[in-house]
């Protein structure tokens, strides 16, 4: 697998990725040539960045779905389900009173 293979599908699942398992892999590639030390620091920035990137896609892309999934759903607010508790404690003290 060559270098660009790696990055591509350190790529994919990066962001359960840590600093070092990149550096793990960067070393990987200087011991086979495949790339140099100067270029070493800059993949490992690149691909933790890229990593981050990633990371904050996939939390906004899960954030757009479940909101979509609670409109869909018609669900209960929290400040809703307090305005039912509110409103059923009420009656309960209207019944103990009559």
């Amino acid at each position: 697998m060559n270098m660009l293979e790696k990055a591509f599908y350190l790529g994919l699942g990066v962001f359960s990725v840590t600093r070092e398992r990149v550096e793990k892999l960067v070393n990987e590639l200087m011991e086979k040539g495949e790339i140099s030390r100067e270029e070493a620091g800059q993949v490992i920035e690149d691909l933790i960045k890229k990593g981050e990137e990633e990371k904050k896609a996939l939390r906004n892309l899960i954030q757009e779905e479940m909101g979509g999934l609670k409109k869909d759903l018609t669900m209960a607010t929290r400040e809703e389900l307090e305005e039912l508790k509110a409103r059923i404690e009420e009656l309960e003290k209207r019944l103990e009173k009559s």
